[in-house]
């Protein structure tokens, strides 16, 4: 029997800040037809609301250390602010969204990531995804919202990257779904060129994504979320699309990733 259509989408960047924007996306979001999961991050209103409450933000090559007081902010911001804020939109919508966070059901299972040259803090690299109660929810109609935080099993919260959050619980439902993954940021795509936001390349296989590494076409940005893409690919998710607020419009521009 054939499996029934799952579609994931992760939404990240300036889409979550601007709100015309993210109730457009919402609007197309919970118009799907079928079960539907939508994963979140929201690292610059965390940034904007730690500098208002004195605390620095610290990056290093693009990735937050995340100590205690950043933590705080992000479980905050993340697990509180957006993400009730993107369930009473989608509820306003007729779309029975459920707000969760990894520690929920145990649905996403971290590990603190290991100090080796750099000590990110408390962040996570994902152990499980615990499809049995994702499903639940889903059969019963609801739509899971996930912030991109996670917990270890002894019950200690981790910032958790949301491209990351995505393709591990996309993976994880393919056992059991025919399974769609969207990230939804602020370009159309990946773009060939950096300074012109209408040169999308269209597909990318992975003769293509090597080409474009030694051609350093890909921006540093990007790196961690087209391997996250063609891992999820070789791990039974079906089909991976990248692109604007408008990637779930049939017809609109934005890059297929393909085996």
């Amino acid at each position: 029997m054939r499996k029934q259509d799952l579609t994931i989408v992760k939404i990240g960047g300036k889409l979550i800040e601007n709100e015309e924007r993210l109730s457009s996306f919402l609007n197309d979001f919970s118009a799907l037809k079928g079960p539907k999961i939508l994963i979140h991050g929201g690292g610059n209103m965390a940034t904007e609301i730690a500098s208002k409450l004195g605390f620095p933000t610290k990056m290093i090559d693009g990735r937050r250390i995340t100590d205690a007081n950043s933590l705080k902010v992000i479980v905050m911001t993340y697990g509180g602010l957006l993400n009730k804020t993107i369930v009473a939109k989608l509820q306003a919508l007729q779309a029975n969204a459920v707000g969760l966070c990894g520690a929920d059901g145990n649905s996403i299972v971290s590990k603190k990531r290991a100090v080796k040259e750099i000590d990110y803090g408390f962040v996570g690299d994902i152990e499980t995804v615990n499809t049995r109660f994702i499903n639940s929810l889903l059969e019963q109609d609801c739509v899971p919202v996930f912030s991109a935080i996670s917990a270890t099993r002894e019950g200690q919260l981790l910032n958790t990257n949301g491209d990351s959050v995505a393709a591990e619980i996309a993976k994880a439902m393919s056992s059991i779904y025919n399974t769609q993954l969207y990230f939804c940021f602020e370009k159309k795509g990946v773009l060939a060129n950096p300074q012109d936001e209408n040169s999308v390349i269209s597909e990318i296989d992975h003769t293509k994504y090597q080409q474009l590494l030694e051609e350093k076409v890909i921006s540093e940005g990007m790196l961690p979320k087209l391997h996250n893409c063609f891992e999820a690919l070789d791990h039974g998710v079906n089909e991976i699309f990248l692109g604007n607020a408008d990637v779930l419009k049939m017809g609109n521009s934005c890059t297929k990733i393909i085996k």
